[in-house]
Formats: structure tokens, sequence, C-alpha cells
């Protein structure tokens, strides 16, 4: 009863400014979004099998006009895998190019698909440990990965139980509005992700709130620690700020292509995370990461320079 009551009043005083609807974007500047829009929302009607076929094409244009991001997937592949004979890293690549052309379509599909089309096509595992942690009065902080279908991802973990996540407004007005609006489709709600504390009051409050913590987020708060291949690794330390200032048990979470549709995946409950020291706790962070990206590597997004802050005096790791 106390959760509950603790739950309403943060919902209260916590809700967040949502874009609105505006008039403006009828504006001419936004006409070539809404025919991109209207185009992938048609595109998205087909079924999944021809969808995954259409990403190879996606796949193709990826190649030809984003080559920038090609390189720089090219570089982190080779870092975290230096003894990957050259053969395996690029097919690794080569099935990373129609993983990230599929994004698109799953952006759609996430945003867009009614929920009994989504049902079809979905499995969870691991739901057992979110019920034991919330069955002991406390939060989840579910930490996730960069999945290139993390669109498709975070609808359908609101599908299972709505959820609650940090959010980075689009600079785009239009873009931001239909954005927000596809992801908190099937969840509870969005945070800013300048408000920490937000997420800590969620947390307290026995919610499910979903953190992606295995990008570079820049020299702020990094601790590094190894990555793969890479020993020094800039790794933000909020996770176990989050972590020791609320009242929540930590597991990590990721979702992943199958043969019928996708698969949202919950593993065991990092019970001792909070109490470990920095660098212990946050090492342990990163070899969990990469054992879930092993069990699917094509479908992590390699086209981020996941390695651009380096320790003082190393030079860098990207061309």
């Amino acid at each position: 009863m106390v959760n509950i009551v603790h739950g309403l009043l943060f919902l209260m005083a916590n809700s967040i400014h949502q874009p609105r609807f505006s008039m403006t974007f009828f504006h001419p500047r936004y006409w070539l979004i809404w025919l991109g829009l209207s185009v992938l929302f048609l595109v998205s009607l087909l079924p999944l099998p021809i969808l995954r076929k259409l990403a190879h094409g996606n796949a193709w244009l990826l190649k030809k006009l984003a080559k920038k991001r090609i390189s720089i997937a090219e570089q982190n592949i080779a870092l975290c895998f230096p003894d990957m004979p050259a053969l395996d890293q690029a097919a690794l690549l080569k099935k990373h190019y129609v993983t990230t052309g599929m994004a698109l379509f799953e952006t759609a599909i996430g945003w867009w698909w009614p929920d009994w089309r989504l049902r079809r096509i979905i499995e969870i595992e691991g739901f057992e440990h979110i019920e034991a942690i919330q069955a002991q009065g406390k939060g989840v902080l579910a930490l996730g990965i960069h999945n290139v279908n993390i669109e498709t991802g975070c609808r359908m973990l609101g599908l299972f139980h709505k959820s609650i996540a940090f959010y980075r407004p689009h600079n785009n007005p239009l873009m931001d509005y239909i954005q927000f609006k596809g992801r908190a489709r099937s969840n509870e709600y969005l945070i800013d992700k300048r408000s920490s504390k937000a997420l800590i009051e969620a947390l307290d409050a026995g919610k499910l709130c979903a953190y992606l913590p295995d990008q570079d987020y820049g020299p702020r708060g990094a601790v590094f620690v190894p990555f793969f291949g890479v020993e020094k690794a800039a790794t933000i330390s909020a996770t176990l700020m989050f972590a020791r200032r609320s009242n929540c048990i930590p597991l990590m979470l990721s979702t992943q292509t199958t043969q019928r549709g996708y698969k949202v995946k919950f593993y065991p409950p990092m019970e001792d995370f909070a109490a470990q020291e920095d660098v212990a706790a946050l090492t342990d962070l990163n070899q969990r990461i990469d054992s879930i990206i092993l069990e699917q590597p094509e479908s992590y997004l390699c086209m981020h320079k996941r390695f651009k802050t380096r320790p003082p005096g190393e030079p860098s790791l990207y061309q």
C-alpha cells in the first residue's frame, strides 16, 4: 500500500513535459519529413518476412551513402575483436549492414504497429526476475544495450510490463513529437535525460526503469575499464549512482531478433552490483554487456564511436 501511495505522489509531482502537436507542423519546411514518414508507414504495413528482405536493399544504400559510419563500424569491430580473422570481421560487418538496414523498418514497427500485430511475433524470457524484485518492494533498474532494434524493443517491453526510460528530445520539433508518441505508446512515461532525480524517485516507487549504460558519453563521470578488446573504454559511472541511491536491484536486458520475430530477454539480478568498488563494478558490468552482445553481435550498434573518449594523453582510436 505504501508503494502505491508513493507511486501516485511521484506521478503527480514528476509529470514530464510531453511534446504537443502544433499546426506549424503543416508548414512547407516539414513537408519532406511528412512524405518520408508516410512512405515508411505504408512500407511498414508489409509482413515482417518481406521487410527483412527489403532490409538488404537498405544495407546496399547504407554502404553507398554512409561511408563514414561504415568506417567507424569497421574500426570498432577490429578494436573489439583483435584476434578475429579478417574474413570473419568482414562477414560480421556484412551482417551488421543488414541488421542496421532493418532498423529503419523496426523503428516504424515500434512506433506504429498495433498491439495485436506485435504480440504475434514477440516472446519474453526471464520475466520471473522482474516479478521477484518487485515482490520485494524494490524498483528494477533494467540495464539495456544499444541493439539496432532498440525502438522495437522499447515498444515490446511495454507490452509485457509498462516501463520508464530516459528520453533525449529530438532537435526537429516534428520528429520530436513523432518519436515521443511512438516510444511512449505502450510504456508508462519518459523522463528527460537530464532528470536523474526523477529516475531515482521512479525506482524508489518500485517502477521498472530502463537505462542504457553501454555507450561513450564523454569524459564527465567516466571510468576507464575494459570493453571487449579495448582495455581503457570510457564507461559512465551514473549507472552505479542510480543503483546506490535508489531502492532498486539492477539486472541486464536485451532485445533480440528471432526467426519468428523478436525476444525481450531479462537476465538474473545483479544483487551485489552497488556494493562493489567503482572499477570492479563497472568492469563486471562491461563483461556482462560483452557476453550479451556475443549472443547476437550483428545486432549491436557498431556505427557509434564507442571509444572516442581516451584517457589524458592517449591518441584517438579513430582515423
